[in-house]
């Protein structure tokens, strides 16, 4: 509703709206396309790397690109897809974990560039029974490259909400 029939309605009914006052803000929805900024094309981050056939591994070779990180999303509400990699688990679930694209990235393979792995908070713990399924996150993303024992990392987010993916 525009503002002015909302201050109008709002005026009649004898009490003042704020703008947006309770309007809800409705996330962006984002897929891990999106990460990487426009114009950098996905096959220019990932080279070639050291593939060792006999123990059945592969170390990809990052360039500058893998750092680059979509200007769009840093502050921006957002909703994405993707699996659950846990860092921080208790009894009542994971707080803080990595998203990536893919179940296992991070774990049994190579981890993705640092622009397709994104840190979560969140003060409410996803499951540990459900660390397999897909989850949709929301939240406010920002650009925060760190390093971690598993991976670099591009993005951070701080969870306002967690659900299983529904296909």
């Amino acid at each position: 509703m525009e503002l002015s029939r909302r201050h109008l309605l709002t005026t009649a009914l004898g009490f003042a709206a704020l703008p947006n006052a309770g309007l809800a803000n409705t996330p962006k929805l984002v897929g891990w396309d999106d990460l990487i900024p426009p114009g950098v094309p996905y096959s220019e981050i990932i080279g070639e790397g050291e593939i060792d056939m006999v123990r059945d591994t592969w170390l990809p070779e990052f360039d500058e690109n893998a750092t680059k990180l979509n200007p769009v999303l840093d502050g921006a509400y957002i909703k994405m897809p993707g699996y659950v990699l846990p860092i921080d688990m208790s009894t009542a679930g994971v707080t803080s974990f990595i998203m990536v694209p893919y179940v296992g990235a991070c774990v049994h393979v190579p981890p993705p560039p640092a622009n397709q792995l994104v840190f979560v908070d969140s003060e409410k713990p996803w499951p540990s029974d459900q660390l397999w399924d897909p989850v949709w996150v929301t939240g406010i993303m920002k650009h925060e490259l760190q390093s971690t024992t598993l991976a670099h990392i591009g993005y951070a987010m701080t969870a306002e909400k967690i659900e299983v993916y529904e296909w």
